[in-house]
């Protein structure tokens, strides 16, 4: 591991917060937006050392230090495996929205790169923190200029999208709150490795799981808790669309990994049957829906709730390649999802439209832009070669590791990604009739350049040459699913000494000492 002589991860959270303070007093909207984009190349640069990560180690560039003594809270960073790459992925995000926005953006100039700003340092800090609590202020602190986003900058009806995505988000925050205080009172500490070195009753575990799985859910989205996401998407800015998908979903899956997994592994393990039953609906369901769509970016954002299926059922099927699978979707679905939704936002700037209908025959005037959108596609649906393969793939191999039904009921999924993603792409290169004004349209100016070659070479290079990815989380998930297994067989003879079914109404469980030693607690 790198010693890069500085607080790295407490660098990449509080840069962009001073850069709030700084843009507050610049006037000029030229100048914000350069101001923006060189404190997004220096975000950028504070992360290199991140590139030091030791894959044989736990959690790295560890910082830790006493917040509120009293209460047990403390200001505790640090990074694994797991977090890593979400980490990188926030922070290579950044310049490129500021670019994507740079004429797309024509009101409150300002306001909106803030928001950037403090939406970046809110998403690193849920990635980063090991401390119940402070995982909780960032986990709500990202929900403020993620509904400024939509709702300022948003479309017609982004009072309605914004209202709706901070409602759910908020109910879902209500009921990680209740699991942080459950944990609190039966381990005695609000550190989540040490919370993770305790034992747990599986009655304790059962409404711990179910609390923060809904909060999780709603996050991913997973189905049925998805109905904010193409509302928000479709609203949301493009910079806010691409935030969205590549980072803020992710936390839901995240949360999954870090929480669920580690500290309720019986209840994990009781709940996988539901929780595959609705990964394999959200991959269906987000398919068939994505195919009888018109408005482009609507059918993207429902593709993103299939490849959050794909994301979801990994996590569950609590084996290497399914969770090596999770890890790669969630890291190649940010990169190409991210690029489709700055591809529709690049579009819209000239056909002022996200319909299909009004972007047909693109091939015959922008060959650059269709070239890269071809890409992005054929790489969204997993085509062999391109990252988003990669991920699919595995999660795939571990479905029929662990039974050939899973499996064979993932693979009309991948299909239907497929026929929505060629259908969209073929009219929108060569279908008709194309629009008369696009002769006058301008292909791919430099700047637009930019922003997408990062994600291309990406998109390419993962798909090809996975090695790097797989070497810095295979040990993480070793980790977790070896410590999983554990916890889960030591648990397991409370769940043959239940000779009735769980009550599913509300309860009230009394959460005492026996809770964070294992020992059943009394009914």
């Amino acid at each position: 591991m790198i010693d890069a002589g500085y607080p790295i991860l407490s660098s990449l959270i509080f840069f962009p917060l001073l850069m709030c303070l700084v843009l507050a007093f610049v006037r000029s909207d030229e100048l914000v937006r350069v101001i923006t984009l060189a404190a997004s190349g220096v975000e950028v640069l504070l992360a290199l050392p991140l590139f030091g990560f030791d894959p044989a180690q736990g959690f790295q560039f560890v910082e830790q230090m006493a917040w509120v003594p009293q209460w047990g809270l403390s200001y505790y960073l640090g990074v694994d495996g797991i977090s890593l790459l979400m980490v990188m992925l926030t922070v290579g995000i950044l310049p490129l929205c500021v670019l994507c926005s740079w004429t797309y953006i024509g009101k409150r100039i300002k306001e909106f790169h803030i928001c950037l700003l403090l939406m970046t340092a809110a998403c690193i800090g849920v990635f980063c923190a090991l401390d119940f609590v402070l995982f909780y202020v960032f986990w709500e602190a990202m929900l403020v200029p993620m509904y400024l986003l939509i709702a300022v900058w948003g479309g017609p009806e982004r009072r309605y999208a914004s209202i709706k995505f901070f409602l759910y988000t908020l109910a879902g925050s209500t009921l990680l709150l209740v699991a942080m205080v459950a944990f609190f009172r039966a381990g005695g500490t609000f550190s989540i490795p040490e919370l993770m070195e305790r034992s747990y009753s599986f009655r304790f575990q059962f409404w711990a799981f179910l609390a923060m799985a809904l909060a999780f859910a709603i996050k991913v989205p997973m189905f049925p808790f998805h109905t904010w996401l193409p509302a928000a998407h479709v609203q949301a800015p493009s910079a806010g669309s691409v935030i969205l998908a590549s980072v803020l979903l992710k936390m839901g899956t995240y949360g999954f990994l870090r929480f669920c997994l580690p500290l309720t592994p019986a209840a994990s393990a009781y709940f996988a049957p539901v929780m595959i039953a609705f990964a394999i609906a959200s991959i269906i369901y987000g398919g068939f829906v994505a195919l009888g769509q018109s408005d482009i970016k609507k059918l993207i954002a429902y593709s993103s709730v299939g490849h959050m299926g794909f994301a979801m059922l990994g996590i569950f099927l609590f084996n290497q390649r399914g969770v090596e699978g999770t890890l790669l979707v969630m890291l190649n679905h940010g990169i190409v999802t991210g690029a489709l939704f700055m591809m529709i936002g690049l579009i819209y700037e000239r056909s002022h439209s996200r319909e299909i209908t009004a972007n047909q025959g693109l091939g015959k005037f922008l060959p650059a832009y269709m070239g890269f959108w071809g890409l992005f596609a054929l790489s969204s649906f997993g085509f062999p070669g391109l990252n988003s393969f990669v991920g699919e793939a595995a999660v795939m191999t571990g479905a029929f590791q662990h039974s050939w039904l899973v499996g064979a009921l993932v693979v009309p999924g991948a299909m239907l990604a497929a026929a929505y993603m060629l259908r969209l792409s073929l009219r929108m290169a060569w279908g008709g009739p194309a629009s008369p004004a696009g002769k006058g349209w301008r292909d791919m100016n430099s700047r637009e350049w930019v922003y997408l070659a990062p994600l291309a070479v990406l998109t390419i290079w993962l798909g090809v040459a996975p090695g790097m990815v797989l070497r810095t989380i295979d040990p993480a998930i070793e980790r977790l699913l070896a410590d999983f297994q554990a916890k889960s067989q030591a648990v397991v003879a409370q769940v043959e000494e239940i000779d009735r079914p769980l009550p599913m109404e509300l309860a009230v469980v009394e959460i005492d000492k026996a809770g964070a030693t294992g020992a059943p607690l009394a009914d």
